[in-house]
């Protein structure tokens, strides 16, 4: 018991700091919002002159779109057949999922549609053919940057390879393995690029306020606020009605319920951090296990309905920002590229940035120079896009429990009314089959936030 409690506390240690490191990139993009706005506001001419820093890393972005894209498109395919080989519940869990995400991407939509975020901004489009810079030293070395693979072409090959596989059976699974562990290297280059966001932040918000002034600072404020306030909305109004119709809970006691989970998931805005306790208090909660081990991994890569609203949002928000607003046949062809493309945008700090670049640059490529403006205000959003797809998990636990009859009510109702508190100490010691990182078969395919 001693040295379980050991190995526990040391995993603990491990994960503190890896929190640390999250925080200081986290820090380091606020303090370079704030400075470039500044120097936009005070020194006009040299915040646009510092355009090419946030043009630099959004190409750094491009060009880890086709890998991004390929790499989760194939393993999403081989995690949805081998949900759904579950039965009932796999089925139920997915189609439960395809659906709740769409909705959510709708709704980005719709609101994106009322408070027209980023109108009146008229950036300089991104024209790929010409040069980023006038001066040849700054073209020289932003030529470095490799060019971007094309988006729809990416896309379909991936689904192409990824039922291949499939028809393959075990024979395929060597190269399933193959290209997790491409994956793997593909996050790994995304996160080293994430580590200049910063720079790239400083220079496209120093350019941005530079040439529009202070409607550049109320444009970006405008969204991240209706954002929370949607998110906020779609947590309380559609999840909660959905939960008290079909179970009768409250989705205010289920929140409450998860308290600890939620500051865990404020502190590092990932919810990747709170997903072997989620496991385990959706388990307490009177969940069976083998409904919570199918249903919550499988929704950390299925379910983002955080993320899936704020894809619309600021793509509409990019769209209005550079001049060219998306027409509703656009929109909508946009709706159903982020409906399988953001199926790689769970757990990876980047890929949600990465996955908005492939939209805009699918349908609109001219578009792509107003993703700087969202590198300098996605971690803004981050920890409501967080909170959001793991309200979202635990409530769809709930809901597949129900619908499969595999949860306890009535030891649903003696948790929530905290009559049978979670034990802390249990799982942190490692009892009762409950460890500080999911097993094999819990494993969520680790794709982006």
């Amino acid at each position: 018991m001693a040295s379980q409690r050991g190995e526990s506390l040391g995993t603990l240690k491990k994960k503190r700091k890896g929190i640390d490191k999250s925080h200081y990139l986290y820090i380091a993009v606020i303090a370079a919002v704030i400075l470039g706005a500044v120097v936009g506001l005070m020194f006009p001419e040299v915040g646009k002159s510092l355009k090419p820093l946030g043009d630099g890393f959004i190409k750094l972005i491009k060009m880890m779109i086709g890998p991004v894209i390929f790499c989760t498109i194939v393993l999403g395919i081989g995690s949805i057949a081998k949900a759904a080989t579950v039965g009932k519940v796999g089925g139920l869990a997915l189609g439960y999922f395809v659906l709740m995400s769409t909705f959510a991407l709708a709704i980005g939509l719709v609101v994106g549609n009322l408070i027209h975020p980023g109108e009146g901004l008229k950036l300089t489009p991104y024209d790929p053919t010409k040069p980023a810079a006038t001066d040849p030293t700054v073209a020289f070395l932003l030529g470095i940057i490799p060019g971007d693979i094309p988006v729809l072409p990416t896309l379909l090959a991936a689904i192409l390879v990824g039922f291949a596989l499939q028809k393959m059976g075990p024979q395929g699974a060597p190269i399933l393995k193959a290209i997790g562990h491409g994956q793997t290297l593909v996050f790994r280059i995304l996160i080293m690029i994430m580590w200049l966001a910063p720079i790239g932040a400083f220079g496209a918000i120093a350019a941005v306020v530079g040439a529009t002034g202070f409607q550049a600072i109320v444009s970006m404020f405008t969204l991240m606020l209706a954002f929370y306030i949607t998110c906020a909305l779609f947590i309380v109004i559609i999840l909660g009605g959905l939960l008290k119709l079909v179970t009768g809970f409250n989705i205010f006691k289920l929140m409450k319920y998860l308290g600890r989970e939620y500051l865990l998931i404020f502190s590092t805005s990932s919810s990747e951090a709170a997903l072997p306790r989620l496991i385990a208090k959706m388990e307490h909660l009177g969940v069976s296990k083998p409904v919570v081990g199918v249903t919550v991994p499988t929704g950390y890569s299925f379910n983002l309905d955080g993320t899936a609203i704020y894809l619309t949002m600021a793509s509409l928000f990019v769209a209005n920002a550079m001049g060219t607003p998306l027409d509703l046949g656009a929109q909508v062809s946009l709706l159903v590229f982020m409906i399988i493309a953001s199926k790689g945008a769970a757990g990876v700090t980047g890929a949600g940035l990465a996955t908005l670049a492939a939209g805009l640059q699918a349908h609109k490529p001219e578009l792509l120079g107003g993703v700087g403006m969202i590198v300098g205000i996605d971690r803004f959003m981050s920890e409501a896009r967080a909170l959001t797809n793991f309200t979202g998990n635990a409530v769809a636990t709930v809901l597949v429990g129900t619908w499969v009859k595999e949860i306890d009510n009535a030891q649903v109702n003696r948790v929530l009314s905290g009559e049978e508190p979670f034990d802390e100490q249990t799982m942190i010691a490692g009892h009762g089959e409950v460890t500080d990182e999911p097993t094999a078969d819990q494993k969520p395919v680790p794709v982006n936030a």
